[in-house]
């Protein structure tokens, strides 16, 4: 069983509406085309050192889904809902605090900013 999260390069001032607009036109197959945002380079980039999204698999890994969801402004996420995503849940958060990348939590419906 796992959940999904998003990071979303956003503005900073964005909203949860603006949040679920983007994230469903990102997971919906009509993205558009574009150059990649900086910000979400380095959030995978980074992320995926400390859990990698390639095989082999470690039973640890807190990927339900893999490789992660990857486009010019989003990462999308499918992670075990167990203790197994603890370490991968704050090293996301901290990343998108770093990379100031707004997180999407498509259960809950809400969207934040890291660090504000």
């Amino acid at each position: 069983m796992g959940f999904d999260l998003a990071v979303l390069a956003m503005d900073e001032s964005a909203d949860a509406a603006a949040a679920r607009a983007m994230f469903e036109r990102c997971t919906s197959g009509r993205h558009g085309e574009g150059e990649l945002d900086e910000r979400v380079v380095g959030f995978y980039e980074r992320l995926r050192e400390r859990f990698s999204d390639r095989p082999p698999h470690s039973a640890e890994s807190p990927w339900t889904s893999t490789p992660l969801a990857i486009g010019i402004d989003h990462v999308v996420m499918n992670l075990s809902f167990s203790s197994r995503s603890d370490a991968a849940l704050k090293a996301i958060e901290e990343l998108a605090s770093e990379f100031h990348l707004v997180i999407w939590d498509p259960q809950s419906q809400n969207a934040y900013l890291p660090g504000t």
